[in-house]
């Protein structure tokens, strides 16, 4: 029996069983598409995590209230940040390039017959340029409105959605905070949620502003400095921490009433994290591939038994165990590159569906593809041998006889 015979044979049987090869093909299908999807969902996240990255800066150090100690021990007091330790910082620091304070705070904001409590960050003109920010309507408050406390309001990406109107058109408009009047004079390009905050719902307003007409405090909620081009963070940090002991009066010896942290160490701390989940999501994932597999060799089983007489048959026409064998793989592959066939178009479809309709971050991999599309072959191969040389290993008599 030739080659091309036996595919011929092979597919016959197939077609000749459509629902049990449909039900057979459930589990490649479900475990590819369900790999293709979890990878896709992860990939699209590790890059999501890579722009924050690029986004934020790769010379960024953040600076926030830390502990008080006393007499070694850590006590319940939280120790302030204020303007004096910005200041202190641009003025003394030898490695430092900007500094950029922050007072925040939820406050209500109004505009027109439009309520809701959004942050309100008073910082310095520099923001922008530290932070990677762009305006995309207006302008940014310059060093002369910060001084003049000016009223003026630069609202995050994600602030006219929730006042339901054109980020253009608001421009000039005023909004109440906090029952002050403030004209808005610029919008943030969008920024995208960061772990627990949404840079892109705040508002910022100068930095005096803030502290002597909406805040009533010079306690800031951290200090972001950006470190001078091609000096190393670690040297960075000891620069702001020599000046930031010496502004706390900590003495030699004694543990830092702030922490200092790199913000790129955090987002790839959650690369990290999310490449873990997302290989024991996979593993997961494979596993129908596996139940899948098993299947296959069950339904390969039944159908070497109900088709014992055919083999002997055949046998007896001058089949060899090699011909009885190949035609049972074939099946059994046939059946596992289908399915996995089916399975990488529901995957993409699902990958798809998320970004489109739930707005989560996926990205295709053509690896993925490819592993899983040969993996599912393997599964066939692998489950298929069984009951191929089980079949191939009959004995033609026996075979004949068998009803």
């Amino acid at each position: 029996m030739i080659i091309g015979e036996i595919i011929k044979v092979a597919f016959q049987s197939i077609r000749a069983n459509k629902l049990r090869a449909a039900l057979t093909m459930l589990g490649v299908i479900i475990g590819v598409a369900a790999v293709i999807t979890v990878v896709a969902m992860s990939t699209g996240a590790q890059k999501a995590v890579e722009e924050r990255i690029q986004a934020l800066g790769a010379n960024l150090l953040s600076i926030y209230p830390g502990q008080s100690f006393t007499m070694g021990r850590a006590s319940d007091v939280r120790v302030s940040l204020t303007t004096d330790d910005a200041d202190a910082l641009a003025r003394d620091g030898q490695l430092i390039e900007a500094v950029v304070p922050e007072l925040q705070r939820s406050l209500p904001v109004t505009y027109v017959n439009q309520n809701l409590n959004v942050n309100i960050t008073g910082t310095t003109p520099n923001f922008t340029t530290v932070k990677h920010y762009q305006i995309t309507h207006g302008r940014m408050f310059s060093d002369g409105d910060n001084g003049a406390r000016q009223r003026y309001a630069v609202l995050g990406a994600g602030v006219p959605t929730l006042l339901n109107v054109n980020p253009g058109a608001i421009i000039g408009q005023m909004v109440d905070i906090r029952g002050q009047p403030f004209e808005v004079i610029g919008v943030l390009e969008p920024k995208g949620s960061q772990g627990f905050m949404n840079p892109d719902e705040q508002i910022l307003i100068p930095l005096k502003t803030a502290q002597y007409r909406i805040f009533g405090t010079d306690r800031v909620r951290s200090i972001t400095v950006a470190i001078k081009e091609g000096v190393p963070l670690d040297q960075g940090m000891v620069d702001i921490e020599r000046i930031m002991r010496r502004e706390h009066k900590v003495r030699p010896g004694g543990d830092n009433d702030f922490q200092i942290r790199n913000q790129t160490e955090i987002l790839a701390t959650q690369q990290e994290t999310t490449q873990t989940f997302s290989v024991l999501l996979a593993s997961i994932a494979a596993v129908s591939l596996l139940v899948g597999g098993i299947g296959i060799m069950n339904i390969m089983l039944v159908s070497v038994t109900e088709r014992t007489r055919e083999i002997g048959i055949r046998k007896a026409l001058g089949a060899t165990r090699f011909n009885i064998m190949f035609q049972f793989l074939v099946e059994a592959i046939v059946l596992c590159l289908a399915g996995g066939a089916l399975g990488i178009l529901l995957g993409y479809g699902a990958s798809t569906l998320m970004s489109s309709k739930f707005g989560w971050n996926t990205m295709i991999s053509t690896t993925a593809v490819a592993v899983a599309f040969a993996f599912s072959a393997g599964v066939g191969l692998f489950f298929g041998m069984w009951p191929a040389r089980r079949a191939a290993n009959l004995n033609t008599i026996d075979a004949l006889r068998y009803e």
